[in-house]
């Protein structure tokens, strides 16, 4: 269990709870729970593992011992002798806060403040150790039902009007996405940066939002407003559910916040998608006319594949490599920049290029040159202006080893989402939260998303300690055992 202590650093180093105070209404006479117990209280209850239910709270901060009840306010001097707090209380203040944050006409959007607030809850809990860690983001959303029935066909009557009907994977056998009524929580996790040390995959922003908006909309601004705050972007990791949205939408803002995205192109988006100045536009890049089309219409390896068919892919997108044209400036003011013909830059030999005939012939040889060349063949280099690869265009050439390599630290957006679906530990399935709004909601969300920081902190912490046990004492790391189990070990007949 994570200490009491712990949770009240994150609150306090957020500067959270005294803004909310602010925005609350002021009473005859002093509200016995404030905000900063409450959030206390609701980090209690979720790294504990029970629902996000008020009752769980209140049995969380009356369960205290007697001098940290005293010293929250759960036990009050009144003026007939001691008052514990009571669960009206507690239902009381959080209706305030959730009034506080909330939207005068809810739209299935958090508000302002509740999203600056969950964003220095979520970074408070980061320690300094990790804070500069790594820059790269891995982003993802997941489906959070509502405890409110749907509204019947033809009306949009029912107790939580901001949640709406939205798509979710399932893992039954067969492809077709499942419905569900609720939220989509998107989170943004921690990944090691390409080649850098590992680091606990911590959730670093996350927001909700209705069905109704599309949540990778919804998602931008808060990943956007992370240099703002002094966090600048690196790698962003997303799959194809972000790619394939049209680049104002998600590409271009992260780009121009200073983002670099490793992302899997939807497959409507990948091979070749016409022409610019005669070069071939193909997976985020331009290539040569004369470029053998099984080379720009490779796809993603096949998690399936065996060694040998890995090296034969490496070998394609390598070959696919030396055909495009090289990038000499970087992006100006206004996006454009311009590249070269791989010819021009010794990368193939081209008759249109006399100057590279000259080269060894271990390089690919265009033997049928266009006969009426354009720009990309006439020219020395030519100007790419910004929308022609906003959308598909990402650091690593798709798709190559090298991003293969980059786009698999994906994965731990995978396992973020299943920590707090884990029905062991904090299952987020329907009925974990009734109340009812984006506001309760996220609210709740946001402190379970501490509760699991901290776990993962703590269990890293407690690898390190071991393995520099382990170094001093002259032996070697823990390696994972993997045990197979037997017959005769199941029936206890054998050694395990």
């Amino acid at each position: 269990m994570i200490p009491l202590a712990v949770f009240e650093a994150v609150i306090d180093a957020s500067a959270v709870a005294p803004r909310i105070e602010a925005l609350l209404p002021a009473g005859v006479r002093r509200r016995q729970l404030t905000v900063r117990t409450l959030l206390a209280g609701m980090c209690l209850t979720q790294a504990d593992g029970r629902p996000a239910h008020l009752t769980r709270v209140h049995q969380a901060l009356t369960s205290l011992p007697g001098d940290d009840q005293q010293r929250l306010g759960v036990l009050a001097d009144w003026k007939h002798g001691p008052h514990l707090l009571t669960y009206r209380q507690t239902e009381y203040t959080f209706a305030l806060v959730a009034a506080a944050l909330g939207k005068d006409e809810p739209d299935g959007l958090p508000s302002g403040p509740l999203q600056r607030a969950c964003d220095d809850l979520l970074e408070a809990g980061i320690t300094d150790q990790f804070k500069n860690g790594s820059r790269s983001l891995a982003a993802d959303w997941t489906d959070l039902e509502s405890f409110s029935r749907p509204p019947p066909r033809g009306t949009s009557d029912c107790a939580d009007p901001e949640a709406s009907w939205g798509h979710r994977k399932n893992n039954l056998l067969r492809s077709q996405d499942e419905l569900f009524y609720g939220y989509y929580l998107s989170a943004g996790i921690m990944v090691p940066e390409e080649n850098g040390p590992a680091v606990p995959e911590l959730t670093r922003r996350a927001t909700l939002s209705s069905p109704r908006h599309d949540p990778v909309r919804a998602f931008v601004p808060v990943l956007t407003a992370l240099p703002g705050q002094g966090i600048p972007l690196g790698d962003i990791l997303d799959d194809s559910g972000y790619a394939h949205r049209d680049a104002g939408a998600w590409a271009l803002p992260l780009r121009q916040a200073g983002a670099q995205l490793v992302q899997d192109l939807h497959p409507h988006d990948r091979g070749p998608k016409g022409t610019h100045e005669g070069a071939v536009i193909a997976n985020g890049n331009l290539y040569c006319p004369r470029t053998p089309r099984t080379l720009t219409e490779l796809g993603p390896l096949a998690r399936t594949a065996a060694k040998e068919q890995a090296a034969d892919h490496d070998r394609k997108t390598s070959e696919l490599a030396r055909y495009k044209l090289g990038r000499l400036t970087a992006d100006d003011a206004d996006g454009y920049h311009r590249v070269a013909c791989p010819a021009v830059t010794g990368k193939i030999r081209c008759p249109l290029r006399p100057a590279s005939m000259t080269l060894d012939r271990g390089r690919p040889e265009i033997l049928t040159p266009p006969e009426h060349p354009q720009a990309c063949c006439a020219q020395q280099t030519i100007t790419v202006p910004p929308d022609v690869l906003a959308k598909t265009a990402q650091k690593h050439d798709y798709p190559s080893a090298a991003w293969r390599r980059s786009y698999a630290r994906r994965t731990g957006a995978e396992r973020g989402f299943a920590t707090v679906k884990d029905p062991a530990a904090s299952d987020i399935a329907r009925g974990w939260c009734r109340l009812m709004g984006l506001t309760p909601l996220m609210l709740f969300t946001t402190t379970l998303l501490i509760a699991r920081n901290q776990r993962i902190l703590a269990a890293w912490n407690a690898r390190q300690e071991e393995t520099q046990r382990r170094a001093a004492a002259g032996l070697p790391p823990r390696t994972r055992r993997r045990r197979r189990k037997t017959p005769a070990s199941l029936t206890g007949a054998g050694p395990p």
